[in-house]
């Protein structure tokens, strides 16, 4: 039995494949890197360019198992983004910075927003060990772009090497 040592063996192992990066219509970057730290904009639980896992409010039309699902897709797709920025590969990240979840909410919002969030940390941990531990918020809101239920954004420290070690040419 092998010891999964690196992210990209340890998301295999979880049966699960970063989504391809989706470019954005808009006027903004979906990440950008700046020296070692990704900075990915909100990811929204997207199945394809123009169709979402699911739509509404979490705790009106959307369920929590649902929502869920939808905020592990939405870390799924900010993974693409940081794994773009690192070559195609999750094991240059050294540490989870910080992850923002929004939940579209409506009037009967619902009071486990952390613990439907929890399913985003606990993926981040299980793919990154101790380097997924990571600062976030919680927040609710009464509308997200394309009704989607949940918008997920996140920091990320990539290693860098060191270049006092590179020899000169």
């Amino acid at each position: 039995m092998s010891i999964l040592t690196g992210a990209d063996a340890r998301l295999q192992a979880l049966g699960l494949a970063l989504p391809q990066p989706t470019p954005t219509h808009y006027a903004y970057l979906p990440a950008l890197r700046h020296g070692g730290t990704v900075y990915v904009a909100g990811q929204i639980p997207k199945l394809s360019a123009d169709q979402l896992l699911v739509q509404g409010a979490v705790g009106e039309q959307v369920g929590e198992a649902q929502a869920r699902e939808a905020v592990r897709l939405c870390v799924l797709h900010a993974l693409s983004w940081v794994a773009h920025h690192a070559q195609g590969s999750l094991d240059a990240v050294e540490q989870i910075l910080r992850v923002n979840y929004f939940f579209q909410v409506g009037e009967r919002a619902s009071t486990r927003l952390s613990a439907i969030a929890d399913s985003g940390s606990e993926l981040l941990v299980a793919i990154f060990g101790r380097q997924g531990e990571h600062p976030r918020s919680v927040i609710g809101v009464r509308e997200l772009p394309r009704n989607a239920p949940v918008l997920v954004s996140m920091d990320v420290a990539l290693a860098v090497a060191d270049s006092s070690r590179v020899p000169a040419g």
